[in-house]
């Protein structure tokens, strides 16, 4: 892992395959961590490099006052943007997930050239924040017992790392896997004060951006080739989302995974896939190439 000057900010990276190959760019939801070693060795074998990124405020990125944030999602997007041209080899495909998603939005929105196709995972149409009224909110049950519970002690990895299995377990994740992932958080986090600690883990900095103007008028102007993958069992982000993204995308693809919550199970045995191809007009010009476990745009 390294860090890259992009946009006057310093954003951790790391890279997986060949430095010449084309670019797949991807945006995390706490951290970089947030997409699994496995899919990043699995792209890259595939002929890519494939490039996982932190944003500010987690990771090895710039942290500053992640109680008080002095950017918007449009800077973010603008972060993303800038490290693409950084990393250089053309026109990147993006892939978010999670608050990642919201942000690879802005960004193909706001800087349509940086980019040649788009991923959403896991993630809305609307910036964090009280959702449409035509779409589905949290599972308010879930996220009442996801609250509930007393926060940990920063300051301590097995603690924090056990908090983040317990969440797991409610969302319906992988509760061994969340426990590793967050020890790994932990370690790679630029100091142990609760605030930066509690922003690394929960992602709660970025509820608290200024996400104007809204974005999801304008998302029919999307034109790359859009593929959208979603949990069935997703209680943060219900479905419904994904199926939102999917219908305002021009010819985008929607991937629901049967089986899957929050998390992206790739190594799930027998994982069951339900997915509705965009119209054949709409597919005219585009090529899908294969990936892990679903096809992404190339």
């Amino acid at each position: 892992m390294t860090t890259v000057n992009a946009n006057e900010i310093a954003l951790g990276i790391e890279s997986f395959g060949a430095d010449d190959a084309p670019l797949v760019l991807l945006a995390g939801g706490t951290t970089m961590l947030s997409w699994p070693d496995a899919l990043c060795e699995r792209l890259a074998a595939g002929g890519r490099r494939v490039v996982r990124y932190d944003l500010r405020d987690s990771g090895e990125a710039t942290t500053t006052d992640p109680q008080a944030p002095a950017y918007t999602l449009r800077d973010l997007a603008a972060d993303t943007a800038a490290l693409a041209d950084a990393l250089g080899g053309g026109p990147a495909h993006l892939a978010g997930i999670g608050v990642g998603g919201m942000v690879a939005q802005v960004a193909v929105l706001d800087h349509p050239g940086a980019f040649s196709a788009l991923t959403l995972v896991g993630t809305r149409a609307v910036a964090p924040g009280p959702p449409d009224d035509d779409l589905p909110d949290h599972d308010q049950a879930t996220m009442g017992r996801l609250f509930a519970r007393p926060m940990p002690d920063w300051t301590d990895r097995e603690a924090v790392a056990e908090f983040a299995a317990g969440g797991a377990e409610i969302l319906g994740d992988d509760p061994a896997a969340a426990r590793t992932i967050a020890a790994r958080i932990w370690d790679r986090t630029p100091g142990t004060t609760p605030p930066v600690q509690m922003a690394n883990q929960m992602r709660m900095v970025f509820s608290r951006l200024d996400c104007q103007p809204r974005r999801r008028e304008r998302l029919p102007e999307i034109e790359v080739p859009t593929l959208v993958v979603h949990g069935r069992r997703d209680r943060f982000f219900p479905v419904g989302n994904g199926e939102a993204i999917a219908r305002e995308i021009p010819g985008a693809r929607l991937l629901v995974l049967d089986e899957a919550a929050t998390a992206i199970p790739f190594r799930t045995p027998g994982l069951r896939v339900a997915s509705r191809p965009p119209p054949r007009s709409a597919r005219a010009g585009r090529r899908w190439s294969s990936g892990p476990r679903h096809r992404v745009p190339a």
